[in-house]
């Protein structure tokens, strides 16, 4: 079980439709769910409700998406700013690249 996955974490999904796809976790339900959104495929209007087996952790992480999300002022744009770097093709000239899924 991945342990480290928690609130505000970028991760990747490794089962699914939506395998090698990166996502936020907007909030852990239980032990064994969480609610992730990326604002693209998956608005903040209908997050995905994920299995936390099913995902893999990255140590980056993105409080500043918490902190809106609490107040309720989180939008899809501010979700897909974050998650740039860690789409295919999408990513900042000089990123390494070590950080994509296999």
């Amino acid at each position: 079980m991945n342990a480290e996955i928690r609130a505000g974490n970028v991760v990747f999904s490794k089962k699914g439709r939506d395998k090698g796809y990166p996502f936020v976790v907007l909030y852990v339900v239980d032990a064994e769910y969480v609610l992730i959104c990326d604002g693209k495929m998956r608005k903040l209007e209908k997050p995905k409700r994920k299995k936390i087996k099913h995902l893999r952790a990255t140590p980056h992480e993105a409080p500043e998406i918490l902190s809106l999300y609490a107040v309720n002022r989180l939008k899809d744009a501010d979700l897909r700013k974050v998650l740039k770097p860690f789409r295919p093709g999408e990513a900042a000239p000089g990123m390494p690249a070590a950080h994509l899924p296999e």
